[in-house]
C-alpha cells in the first residue's frame, strides 16, 4: 500500500471526538427543518439534496457497495457538517477573520497535486470523506477557516491544549447561537460542538501526514 503525501486539507475536524447518542432536544417547532441555527432553518430538502449528491456519486464507483455499506449515517454526517459550518462561520467573523476564493482554490490545486490529480483527489475524498466533487470546495473552506481561526486566537491546533483551546471557542459560539435539532436526526452536543448522533468512523484524518507516516482512522 502506498503511502499518503501531506495535504492541506483534512475531512474531519481534528478537534471533534465521537460523541455517544444523546437524549433527542429537538422538537416540531419547525417543520420541514433539520435545524436551526441562530434562527436560521437548514431545510431536510437541503439536507436530502447534499445525501443524493454523495449517493449518485458512490453509485458511480466501482467500489459503490462498499462505500455505501461504510456510511450508513450518512444524513447525520452530513447535517453535522452543515450545521458546524454555520458555527464556524460565526466565529469567524467575531474574531475578524476572512477567507478568499482564491485560497480555497490554492489550497485545492496543492493538495489535488498532492494526491496525483484531481481526479484521484476526488475519488479519495469520496471514499474517506463521502464528499462528491461538488462538495470538495465546501470542506476545504471549512478546514482553512478553522485553520484561519485558530491562528487569530493564538491556538496551536498541533497542541491539545490547542485543540481545547478552538473547542472552548466553538462551544461559546454554539452556546450563543443556539442548536435545534429535528429528533430524527439526533440532538446537538455542545461541549463537543458535534450531533450526537453523526458517529463517523468512515472519515479519517488526511493532513499534517508526513511522507513516513500511514494514515491512520478517525
Amino acid at each position: 500500500m502506498h503511502r499518503r503525501r501531506r495535504t492541506a486539507l483534512s475531512i474531519s475536524v481534528a478537534l471533534l471526538a465521537a460523541a455517544p447518542l444523546l437524549t433527542a432536544c429537538g422538537n416540531d417547532a419547525h417543520p420541514g427543518a433539520a435545524a436551526v441555527v441562530g434562527g436560521e432553518r437548514i431545510e431536510v430538502s437541503a439536507l436530502q439534496a447534499e445525501v443524493r449528491e454523495v449517493r449518485d456519486a458512490q453509485d458511480a464507483s466501482p467500489e459503490a457497495a462498499q462505500l455505501i455499506k461504510n456510511t450508513g449515517q450518512l444524513s447525520q454526517a452530513k447535517l453535522n457538517s452543515m450545521i458546524f459550518d454555520r458555527i464556524l462561520d460565526r466565529a469567524a467573523a467575531d474574531a475578524g477573520v476572512k477567507i478568499s476564493r482564491k485560497e480555497i482554490q490554492g489550497t485545492r490545486q496543492q493538495a489535488a497535486a498532492q494526491s496525483g490529480g484531481e481526479k484521484q483527489f476526488a475519488a479519495m475524498l469520496l471514499q474517506q470523506g463521502a464528499l462528491s466533487e461538488g462538495q470538495i470546495d465546501a470542506a476545504i473552506r471549512r478546514e482553512v477557516l478553522l485553520t484561519k481561526l485558530a491562528q487569530a486566537i493564538g491556538a496551536n491546533t498541533t497542541t491539545p491544549q490547542g485543540q481545547q483551546t478552538v473547542l472552548a471557542e466553538l462551544t461559546k459560539t454554539s452556546e450563543k447561537l443556539g442548536i435545534d435539532v429535528n429528533p430524527r436526526y439526533g440532538s446537538w452536543d455542545f461541549k463537543q460542538v458535534q450531533l450526537g448522533a453523526a458517529k463517523t468512523p468512515w472519515i479519517t484524518q488526511v493532513t499534517r501526514q508526513t511522507p513516513e507516516q500511514e494514515p491512520t482512522g478517525a
